[in-house]
């Protein structure tokens, strides 16, 4: 697939992590039945190898489907085999090469400039910023952006409905949003209100003018 271009029309990339592997898939069916295109299961989530394979099956073979937290090439491997279409990864590890080779987009976390250029340099598509809000957030950003005008940068880490907004409009080519999205969902908590979540999360999107 090709990741850079579905972050910069989609712009919202839900991240699902829990408890209740049963919940866990419930939630990404759930967010995919009301329009988010861009879902990651963090294979720190319980069982998560299994819901990834349990939501390729549901969603087909087509959908984009992301592993996040992929930290070793082993990590890597499981994901590719359990129908990751995407990687996402905290920092530049072993499990980035490891998924370039094979073939699988990256979404590699970074946080300082010397992240950036190294990450730029092996390849991958995005860059996860990340954690966000702990590095200052939309203003850390927007001055990240000054020399590195290009690239593709997803704030990752404390993303609400208003640090999204500020985001995009600070430059962010999107946002990567977990708990102020899932809640309690992917631990058997409630659907309605992850419902609710996610259409206010594409509302967000769809002010921005790329939805």
């Amino acid at each position: 697939m090709d990741l850079r271009a579905a972050l910069t029309s989609r712009r919202l990339l839900a991240i699902v992590r829990g408890s209740d592997p049963d919940a866990t898939l419930r939630t990404v069916l759930t967010l995919a039945e009301e329009g988010i295109e861009l879902i990651e299961v963090s294979l720190s989530g319980t069982d998560a190898l299994t819901v990834l394979a349990r939501a390729r099956k549901e969603l087909g073979p087509d959908r984009p489907l992301g592993a996040g937290t992929v930290l070793t090439a082993d990590d890597a491997r499981a994901a590719h085999h359990a129908g990751a279409t995407f990687a996402v990864t905290p920092g530049l590890g072993a499990g980035v090469d490891t998924a370039l080779q094979l073939g699988i987009p990256v979404l590699a976390g970074v946080l300082t400039p010397t992240d950036v250029i190294a990450a730029q340099a092996r390849g991958v598509a995005a860059l996860k910023l990340f954690p966000a809000a702990e590095a200052g957030g939309a203003a850390y950003l927007k001055a990240l952006r000054g020399p590195f005008p290009d690239a593709v940068l997803v704030p990752v880490g404390g993303v609400d409905v208003p640090a999204a907004r500020a985001y995009l409009a600070a430059g962010a080519t999107a946002v990567g949003v977990g708990s102020p999205l899932v809640g309690d969902a992917a631990d058997g908590g409630d659907i309605a209100g992850l419902r609710d979540r996610a259409r206010a999360f594409l509302s967000v999107v769809a002010e921005d003018g790329h939805a």
